[in-house]
Formats: C-alpha cells, sequence, structure tokens
C-alpha cells in the first residue's frame, strides 16, 4: 500500500488487510467497468443495518416512526459526504478524466457512494463486528447529538400532510434554473401551492434540498399550527390571514 492510502488508513481508523478492495471501493465507474459500485450496493445495506441497531439500542422507548427518520437523517447521502469530507475522501478517489476535470472529487454523490463502498470494502476485508465497530466511530459524535425531541417530518411530508388534512390540492415543485459548475451547483425550486394562492421559493446545492427549502416556506406562510379555514365567495375554502406569519 503506498503513502497516499497509509494515510487515509489512518482517518478510517482501519488498515484493509488486502489493500486491492480499498483500491476498488475508491474507484469511480467513470474509470471503467472495474468499480466501486458493488461494494456501495453491499455497504449502503451494511451501514442501514448497523446504524438502524444503534439507534434501537440508543432510544428504547422509539417509536418505529421516529427511529427511521433519525435513520434517513443519518445515512443521507448529504451526511455521507459530511463524512468523507471529514476523511479528506475527496483527495483518494480514483475518477476518469471527464470526472476530474469537472472536479467529481468535490462532488456529494461521488463522495457519499465512496463512502459506502469503504464500508462494503471493509466488510469483506474484516466481517462484520470489525466494520459495525468502524461505522459507529465515525458516528459517535452524530449518534450522540441525537434526541427524540427532532424527529420531526421533513418539510414536504408536512406540508403534504398538512394540505391533505384539508382536502387541498398537493404542491406542485417547478426547477426554476441550475446555476454553477457541475461540482457546485445551486438549484432555484418555485414551490406552487394552490391552497396558499401564492407560491414559495428555495434553493440548494441539490434539487432536494431546494424543494424541502421551498417547501419549509410554504409552511411558514401558512402558520401551519395556526391556520383558521374560512370560506370564500366562491364555497371553497381559503386562509384565513391572520393565522398566517
Amino acid at each position: 500500500m503506498n503513502k497516499q492510502l497509509n494515510k487515509l488508513s489512518k482517518s478510517l481508523g482501519y488498515q484493509f488487510k488486502d489493500s486491492q478492495l480499498m483500491e476498488l471501493a475508491l474507484t469511480h465507474r467513470s474509470c471503467g467497468n472495474n468499480n466501486n459500485e458493488r461494494l456501495e450496493f453491499l455497504g449502503d445495506s451494511i451501514l442501514n443495518f448497523v446504524i438502524a441497531d444503534a439507534l434501537f439500542q440508543q432510544f428504547p422507548k422509539a417509536k418505529e416512526g421516529q427511529m427511521s427518520r433519525l435513520r434517513a437523517r443519518l445515512v443521507k447521502g448529504v451526511t455521507l459526504a459530511e463524512l468523507a469530507r471529514e476523511m479528506d475522501l475527496g483527495e483518494y478517489l480514483r475518477l476518469g478524466s471527464g470526472e476530474l476535470k469537472s472536479g467529481g472529487f468535490r462532488r456529494e454523490s461521488i463522495l457519499a457512494d465512496a463512502v459506502e463502498a469503504l464500508i462494503g470494502a471493509i466488510y469483506l476485508d474484516s466481517g462484520l463486528e470489525q466494520c459495525r465497530n468502524r461505522i459507529l466511530s465515525w458516528y459517535q459524535s452524530r449518534l450522540q447529538s441525537l434526541s427524540l425531541d427532532d424527529t420531526q417530518k421533513d418539510p414536504k411530508t408536512r406540508l403534504q400532510e398538512f394540505l391533505q388534512s384539508r382536502r387541498a390540492e398537493l404542491p406542485k415543485y417547478h426547477l426554476i434554473k441550475v446555476e454553477g459548475e457541475a461540482h457546485a451547483q445551486t438549484f432555484y425550486i418555485e414551490c406552487e401551492i394552490a391552497f396558499l394562492g401564492q407560491s414559495t421559493h428555495g434553493q440548494g446545492s441539490s434539487r432536494r434540498i431546494a424543494e424541502q427549502v421551498s417547501a419549509e416556506a410554504g409552511l411558514v406562510a401558512l402558520g401551519v399550527e395556526g391556520v383558521k379555514l374560512k370560506k370564500k365567495g366562491s364555497g371553497q375554502p381559503g386562509i384565513d390571514q391572520s393565522g398566517v406569519e
């Protein structure tokens, strides 16, 4: 194993017996058919299991929905990319020329996939318990900071359920524009809410994040907790503006 990969091993807290597994986990599909996609598939399943087990042990009184939302937060691409950056993983990725030119070593999805591939590689190299130990070590501070008081559903889900409870038309999300280079894009989303009679907007580093931001803006505009229905002249339900923040 070369000096560069030895440095990464220290960041991972794990020394591979089979260095080829490590190298494969760092190889993006842009390099050819011999890449990390299969390891990513394996690592994704192991990560979900380990985090689910950790949450089950940590929160003995938690409901299924609460644990599901906490797990989703911990295993989502944004969190995995954060872990990758903490390890400076982008420096060690093996990318094709096109991805190198477009800054693929900074791209959230590529970083997240590489973390999952490394999990799969560690499992194959040393088994489940060693793999579990590494995952829990990486996630230690995040797990310690969790609370059941912070298991609220994401803004898109909350907005949809709010509108459904009032038998109102569901929100429509429109991509307005995308700015920036491929490795550092900003997405602009419009959330059309017929029940509110106006649209809200959001922006973020991915379409998903921008949609969540625009949905959150919609919840704020609706007042959610204090919304009161009133009848318009047409007989259709409207918003009592006294309940809108």
